[in-house]
C-alpha cells in the first residue's frame, strides 16, 4: 500500500469536502422531493452521476474490464455489490421522506459503524478497548438523539419510525455493498466499480421514474437535482484523493463531522420546506456522542 503523501492540509481540505458534501446532501435532496417522488430522484442522482463519469473514464482510458465480467463469479459479486448500493441510495431517499435530514444524516451513521463491527465477525479483526468505548459511546448517543421519538419506532410505529427502520435497512444494505467492494477492489479499480454501479442503477430506477412531474420543478429545484448527482461523484473523488494524502483513519474521523454539519445547517439557517427538528439538550448531546463515538473507533488502534 503506497504511504501517504504528508500533504496534511490538502488531505484535510479534501475529507472536510466530502463532509460538507454528504453534510448537505439530504437538505438539496429533501428540496428536490417536495416535486419529485423518491425513486424519480434517485434515479437522476445515479443517471447523472453515470453520464458524467463515463466520457472522462473514457478518456483516461479506464473503463471496466469487460473481459473480467465473463468470470460468472465477478459478474454476480458486482451484481450483488451494486444491487446493495442501489438499495441504499433508494431506501435512503424513502427514508428521509419520512423524517428529517438531521435525523436521517445521524441515523445513516449506523452504516460505517457496522462495516467496523463486520470487520471483527467476518474477517476476525479485533477491536481495542478503545474502539469498544468509542462503539458505545456512539450507541448511547443515537439512544440520546432519538429520545423523543423512541416511542415512535418501539411502542406506536408511526411515519417518522418507519423512515428511521428504513434508514437503518439503507445502512444495512450499505455495509454489505462494502463488503463486497472489498472482495471486488481485488480485481477491479473503485472507478470501475462505481461506474458499473451507476448504470446499473439508471437502468433499474428507469421503469419506476415518473417523469410527467419534471415540469413542475423550480429552477432551484432543478439545480438542486443537478447538484445531488455531481455531489456523488465530487464527495466520492475528494475522499479517494484524500486518502493519497493523509492517512484513512483521519479521513474517517473528519467524514465523522458530517452529522453535526447536517444539524448546524438545519438548525441555524432557516430553509424553506424543512422543518428544524426539535432539539432538546439531550438529543444536541447525543450528535456529539455519535460523532465523537465515531471519530474514536476510527482512529484508535486496533487491538494485536
Amino acid at each position: 500500500m503506497t504511504s501517504p503523501s504528508g500533504r496534511w492540509k490538502l488531505g484535510l481540505l479534501l475529507a472536510l469536502s466530502t463532509a460538507t458534501m454528504w453534510g448537505v446532501l439530504p437538505i438539496a435532496l429533501n428540496g428536490v422531493m417536495e416535486t419529485l417522488d423518491p425513486l424519480t430522484t434517485t434515479f437522476f442522482r445515479l443517471s447523472l452521476a453515470a453520464i458524467l463519469m463515463t466520457p472522462y473514464l473514457v478518456v483516461r482510458r479506464r473503463l471496466p474490464n469487460r473481459g473480467k465480467l465473463r468470470s460468472p463469479q465477478l459478474f454476480f459479486q458486482l451484481l450483488a455489490a451494486g444491487l446493495l448500493l442501489c438499495a441504499n441510495y433508494g431506501l435512503y431517499v424513502f427514508g428521509l421522506q419520512r423524517t428529517s435530514p438531521e435525523a436521517a444524516q445521524v441515523m445513516i451513521q449506523i452504516a460505517p459503524m457496522l462495516l467496523l463491527l463486520a470487520g471483527v465477525f467476518l474477517f476476525k479483526e479485533h477491536f481495542s478497548s478503545a474502539q469498544w468505548f468509542g462503539f458505545f459511546a456512539f450507541a448511547s448517543g443515537l439512544v440520546l438523539f432519538f429520545n423523543h421519538h423512541l416511542g415512535d419506532v418501539f411502542v406506536d410505529l408511526n411515519d417518522y419510525g418507519l423512515g428511521l427502520l428504513i434508514i437503518l435497512l439503507a445502512a444495512i444494505c450499505w455495509t454489505g455493498y462494502a463488503i463486497m467492494q472489498k472482495i471486488l477492489l481485488q480485481e477491479f479499480t473503485s472507478e470501475e466499480t462505481m461506474l458499473a454501479i451507476y448504470w446499473l442503477g439508471t437502468l433499474l430506477f428507469l421503469p419506476f421514474c415518473n417523469f410527467s412531474s419534471l415540469g413542475q420543478l423550480t429552477g432551484m429545484q432543478w439545480a438542486l437535482l443537478a447538484f445531488c448527482g455531481l455531489n456523488t461523484i465530487i464527495a466520492y473523488g475528494s475522499f479517494a484523493e484524500a486518502l493519497v494524502h493523509i492517512e484513512a483513519s483521519r479521513v474517517s474521523a473528519t467524514i465523522a463531522l458530517t452529522p453535526l454539519l447536517t444539524v448546524g445547517i438545519v438548525q441555524l439557517i432557516p430553509i424553506p420546506g424543512i422543518t428544524a427538528e426539535p432539539l432538546g439538550v439531550l438529543s444536541i448531546i447525543g450528535a456529539i456522542l455519535v460523532v465523537c463515538g465515531s471519530i474514536t473507533t476510527a482512529v484508535a488502534k486496533k487491538a494485536s
